[in-house]
């Protein structure tokens, strides 16, 4: 079950959910021959109906050799459900590792950590006592700022405070975090820089993103990272409207299924900014988000900075079934603007890294150097005359 959930929530990125559920066939009636011959003559006992049924549905998938066509039980995708909603128990920081190999801490709005004094860019320095170092690894880390919600919960940390280097110590008390799918924020790198990072793709991501880029505007932000690093998609139109915040004109994707071939072009009202950008990308960067590094490296807005992504080019439609079981079917393949098919491929990088091997955030480094040069070479010399 644990497997068939990990291949539902990293693999069930790039949906459109349908409308109508498509008619039986024409049956199998040898299935049925099968079936009457084991009832007459096997001489175990057999699993229950509901298993052999499931495991004859499964058998029948892998005959399409298609990794992203699966059946998922009930039990798993309810549970697939309540992690795709988003929401966890903790104090509601992203964390990440700066190029020196220091946990900072970014507040999410409205929570706990925020409202206990928590600002961009503090130093994460102990949890509940323990001294953190460089050795310490971030997700076991991150799992010290998480807990259930009750009474009396949360966790005691000691931060560098950004703005005056001072040591903080404050207790925060865990709570229902809905976890935002854009964050975003002023680079302390360079306060010329701004960051958006988009987790996931859901109906709340084009509007998030829109004000995250507005934000960012009201600061004199000149240029954007945009990370798209372990974002392993999410829905389609959401997708392509956030590739359209950048791209202001021609294609954005193309979507060929059995019939037809449709056409994603971008709309000149919903470009968001024309901003020099760097976007970076790993091994986890697949589909929904492929699309859009797809398609502004196209469109030459911008540079790829990072490792190869994964290579997920398909469209997913999901069934929900009679018994609250689903089925996920590979419904069509989409293409960049230039008509690149990433399925199995993927992206390469304009700037290939090797990540760090302590967890150092060098993919941010050198997409701040990056901009830095550009802006540079951009700028016109200024000459005078006597």
């Amino acid at each position: 079950m644990a497997l068939i959930f990990a291949a539902g929530f990293l693999l069930r990125d790039f949906v459109r959910l349908p409308t109508v559920v498509a008619a039986a066939g024409e049956g199998y009636p040898l299935l049925d021959e099968v079936q009457g011959l084991i009832d007459r003559h096997y001489v175990h006992a057999q699993p229950p109906e509901k298993e052999r049924e499931y495991a004859a549905i499964r058998g029948m998938l892998s005959s399409l050799n298609d990794r992203f066509t699966f059946f998922i039980d009930p039990p798993v995708a309810a549970s697939e459900s309540d992690v795709l909603a988003g929401t966890y128990g903790g104090i509601g920081v992203q964390i990440k590792r700066n190029e020196q190999g220091e946990i900072v801490l970014y507040p999410y709005d409205g929570s706990p950590a925020l409202d206990a004094g928590i600002e961009n860019g503090d130093i994460l320095r102990a949890v509940n006592g323990t001294v953190l170092d460089s050795a310490s690894a971030q997700d076991s880390i991150d799992q010290m700022l998480r807990g259930e919600v009750k009474e009396g919960s949360g966790v005691e940390i000691t931060v560098t405070k950004a703005a005056t280097g001072e040591d903080y110590t404050t207790s925060i008390p865990f709570a229902v975090i809905n976890v935002p799918s854009v964050i975003w924020r002023v680079l302390t790198e360079d306060q010329a820089l701004g960051y958006v990072q988009i987790t996931r793709f859901t109906s709340r991501t084009p509007d998030e993103l829109r004000s995250a880029l507005e934000a960012l505007a009201d600061q004199n932000v000149t240029a954007l990272v945009l990370d798209l690093r372990d974002n392993t998609g999410g829905l389609l139109q959401e997708s392509v409207d956030v590739a359209n915040a950048f791209i202001g004109s021609g294609p954005l994707a193309f979507e060929v299924d059995s019939q037809e071939t449709q056409t994603f072009n971008a709309d000149p009202a919903l470009k968001a900014t024309d901003l020099p950008m760097a976007v970076l990308v790993n091994g986890l960067t697949a589909s929904g988000a492929e699309l859009v590094a797809g398609a502004i490296r196209d469109d030459e807005r911008g540079i790829l900075i990072g490792q190869k992504t994964y290579g997920k080019g398909t469209v997913q439609q999901i069934f929900p079934l009679s018994d609250s079981s689903s089925l996920h079917i590979t419904a069509a393949e989409w293409l960049t603007p230039d008509r690149n098919a990433l399925d199995g491929v993927g992206l390469q990088p304009d700037v290939v890294m090797i990540p760090d091997v302590q967890g150092r955030d060098v993919e941010l480094g050198e997409a701040v150097r990056q901009l830095q040069e550009r802006q540079v070479e951009a700028t016109p010399e200024v000459s005078s005359a006597v």
